[in-house]
């Protein structure tokens, strides 16, 4: 039976993620810092031989030898880790004081690169490591700040890892989401600015959903994606690639910044 690692599993797109791995037949470990709400990952899963839990801080110097070690304690094996832990709310640069950036550099840069270079010694052929970044990691994002730093770094050791390592039949791939609705979205879409720029400017009718990102990265573990390195998957409804307005849009008294 495959294992893998999921960060931030307790809501949102890592929710997902541990829930479409554990429906494939792979077994996880899924990390995050709420004990309740990573027992109700578990309840969702209702398979005990397929999902264990681990509430543990990743920015703590004993956190990635914990995971790893939990997994291996309990499954034998590594074969897939998803890094998808982040922060949200950032600040732009000019509003971005020391602490913010240091938050959100460690979670979102540190954490992953510590955690990768705890798996690798355990990764066999065929194993895969996949980033959650960010469509603002592709594109200039406004007040994307230490957001923005973190995740493009996390997209350039992405193809790092995939140049270093896939000698050994060790893939690594980012997965770029765009806004997709989670807890931690779900606050900004009563902005009318942020619905806007958002939805009238996404040339797909929706916004992104936690199954689209979820099963995406269960691609890129699978025989399916076996061939592919070193990329970063966009999942945004043409968002980052286009220059659409919808018809709403181009008609409708846009908000003064």
């Amino acid at each position: 039976m495959q294992v893998a690692i999921v960060t931030g599993a307790s809501s949102g797109i890592g929710f997902g993620c541990a829930t479409k791995f554990a429906e494939d037949g792979v077994a996880v470990l899924a990390t995050g810092r709420d004990d309740e709400r990573l027992a109700g990952l578990a309840a969702a899963v209702a398979d005990p031989d397929r999902i264990a839990t681990l509430a543990v801080d990743l920015t703590r110097d004993d956190a990635p030898a914990q995971i790893v070690d939990a997994a291996l304690a309990r499954w034998g094996r590594v074969d897939y880790l998803i890094n998808n832990a982040g922060l949200g709310s950032p600040k732009p640069l000019h509003e971005t004081d020391d602490d913010t950036l240091d938050q959100f550099l460690n979670v979102m840069l540190r954490a992953p690169f510590r955690l990768a270079r705890e798996v690798l010694p355990h990764l066999r052929p065929g194993s895969a490591i996949i980033n959650v970044t960010s469509t603002f990691a592709v594109v200039g994002g406004l007040r994307g700040g230490a957001y923005s730093a973190a995740k493009g770094g996390l997209t350039a050791l992405t193809t790092h890892i995939a140049c270093q390592y896939g000698a050994q039949g060790i893939r690594c791939n980012a997965v770029a989401p765009g806004v997709t609705v989670t807890p931690m979205v779900e606050k900004r879409l009563d902005d009318p600015r942020f619905r806007k720029i958002n939805t009238e400017m996404t040339p797909y009718p929706r916004l992104g959903r936690v199954a689209d990102i979820a099963n995406t990265v269960a691609f890129l573990c699978s025989e399916g994606g076996a061939f592919i390195n070193g990329q970063t998957i966009v999942v945004d409804g043409g968002w980052s690639s286009t220059k659409y307005l919808s018809e709403f849009g181009l008609d409708s008294q846009w908000v003064r910044p």
